[in-house]
This record gives structure tokens, sequence and C-alpha cells, in this order.
């Protein structure tokens, strides 16, 4: 790979708020998009080494969007995040980085063996996997920074899910309860 690249694909990841079958908007009236957070752990050192230097070639690709005479500006919004930091009271979170990456483009799902994933069900918030990201300079509004493009996911394996939810195995398993 090219050592200027903004392209990374990353080590096993787990994925939360993932709207990655069907595109939605951030907020009421927004762009609908497809969306992941991709959670890193912390321990990871060659993704997260990876991800930064993509991230410093997006700002050297785009210095004329984020940049005055040549040089970044102060205060970009930068796409790499500390989980413990920012979202202390959500577990999943822990001992992490965390990237939101978004498309206009709907991305390709596959699994380890690289067979497309179509169900819904069988990609959720909580399993692991992998995902090529497109890392880019923005400035819309007065804001500047780099953005996280969402290409394409590899579920590696499962996890468990974050949705809050249970399943309908899990709610009615339990025979005790029946009447």
């Amino acid at each position: 790979m090219e050592t200027n690249s903004t392209k990374v694909i990353t080590g096993k990841v787990r994925f939360c708020y993932a709207n990655v079958f069907e595109p939605t908007a951030m907020q009421e009236g927004g762009d609908k998009k497809y969306n992941v957070a991709v959670l890193i752990p912390k321990k990871d050192k060659a993704t997260i080494e990876k991800i930064n230097k993509a991230i410093e070639n997006a700002i050297q690709a785009g210095i004329d969007k984020v940049g005055k005479n040549g040089k970044p500006v102060a205060n970009l919004k930068m796409p790499l995040r500390d989980g413990d930091e920012e979202r202390p009271d959500d577990a999943a979170f822990a001992g992490c980085y965390f990237v939101n990456c978004t498309s206009q483009r709907k991305p390709g799902v596959v699994d380890a063996d690289l067979n497309p994933i179509m169900e819904k069900e069988d990609f959720y918030s909580g399993c692991y996997g992998r995902v090529s990201i497109n890392f880019y300079a923005f400035n819309v509004s007065g804001n500047k920074g780099v953005a996280a493009g969402l290409n394409n996911l590899q579920k590696l394996e499962e996890g468990e899910r974050l949705a809050g939810g249970s399943s309908a195995e899990e709610d009615f398993s339990d025979d005790d309860d029946m009447m």
C-alpha cells in the first residue's frame, strides 16, 4: 500500500450503532447515510498507528480545505476519539478508541470467507470484524477536520449484541415462566 494512503483496513474491531443495510439520518431532516461506530481496542497499536498516519495524509491531501498558509489550522475535528473520555458511561467503549464512519454508498458486507451477508440479523451492533475506511479532509459551514468514509465491512465473529434488546430465544428459553 502507498505510504501516503488515506485508506486503512483495520485489525479486529467491534461494531456499534451499525446501520449498514439501510441509510439513516443522524438528525431529523438530515442526509441519510450508511454508518457505523468502529470500536478499536487501545491495545491494537498497529491499527491505531495506521489510522493516525492516514489522518495525517488526509490533512496533507486536503490542506487547502483545513489549512492556512500550508499548515493545518488549530482545533480540527478529528475522527479518532477516546471512548474512555467521550463515552465514560458506555461499557462497550471502555478501553477503546472509536471512529464514526459514514457513506452515501452502501458498503459491501461479507463474512470471514468473503461471502456476502444479506440479512440484517447477521451483521449487528456488537459483532466483531474488520473495516475498510477512507479518511478525507472537510470544510463545511466553517467546521474543518478529517472525516472517516465507510468502504466495506467484514464480520469475523459473533459478539454480545449492543442493541439493548434480547432475542426471542433468550426471552422464552426459561420454561419456569410458563403458566
